[in-house]
């Protein structure tokens, strides 16, 4: 669903990616780990079609994200730390414009709002305006607009960034149910403890690099962060 073939993208002060090489299936959550400048926040730019790569091809359901931007922006949701709502209008009028957006301005006020109890967003805060919302709350928001979209594939940078450890579990139950409804998840995150608990894989990128690629059910918590620690200390 996401791959990365040969992803490199170079800048006059130095490598960003160098060469990088992933594939995320259906129903997969691959959780990207590493400092600040590793190259995460890159990747993920590279196939939002945010910047354009160096070299190598950034695929999204089998077309290239730089000859098909449109096409792969239908089948593409993007949750980035902070996300982006009219802080003016409510939940639900968020979600039914970014739904319409996304080429669905079919939706029921009745679909809209089952759309936002099934992400956990009380039924009272639907008609509250989002700049009163918490930042969990705008995430579950968002997680409303890819479901509402139908979306194939999740991009999310730092996404449980700020938020509180309630708010940060329940975000990981949504990524759960949403990966076993096939979706394909790709996160930057520098929370090893949530990439652990969320994902199916772990990536370890250093200078742009993927240095190391885990499974999460074969490793412990304490395993990860030790593995980490020991690539960011070579």
């Amino acid at each position: 669903m996401l791959e990365a073939v040969n992803l490199t993208k170079r800048y006059e002060q130095g490598v960003a990616l160098d060469g990088l090489n992933l594939t995320v299936q259906a129903g997969e959550v691959f959780c990207l780990l590493g400092a600040n400048g590793a190259g995460k926040t890159t990747t993920i730019n590279l196939f939002l079609n945010f910047i354009e790569p160096t070299s190598g091809t950034a695929r999204i359901d089998g077309m290239d994200v730089t000859q098909q931007s449109l096409e792969t922006k239908k089948v593409l949701a993007y949750i980035p730390e902070t996300v982006m709502l009219y802080r003016n209008l409510t939940g639900l009028e968020n979600l039914e414009y970014f739904s319409a957006l996304a080429g669905r301005p079919d939706y029921t006020r009745a679909q809209l709002l089952d759309f936002l109890l099934e992400v956990g967003l009380q039924p009272e805060a639907a008609d509250r305006r989002v700049g009163a919302y918490s930042k969990g709350m705008r995430q579950k928001v968002g997680i409303a607009i890819a479901l509402a979209k139908q979306a194939k594939a999740l991009l999310l940078d730092e996404p449980t960034s700020g938020l509180d450890p309630k708010a940060s579990n329940e975000f990981s139950a949504l990524l759960t149910r949403l990966s076993a409804g096939g979706v394909a998840v790709l996160m930057a995150t520098h929370d090893l403890f949530r990439a652990k608990e969320s994902g199916t894989r772990v990536g370890i990128m250093r200078q742009g690099q993927l240095v190391r690629t885990l499974d999460t059910a074969e490793i412990g918590h304490a395993d990860l962060e030790r593995i980490y620690l020991e690539h960011m200390h070579d």
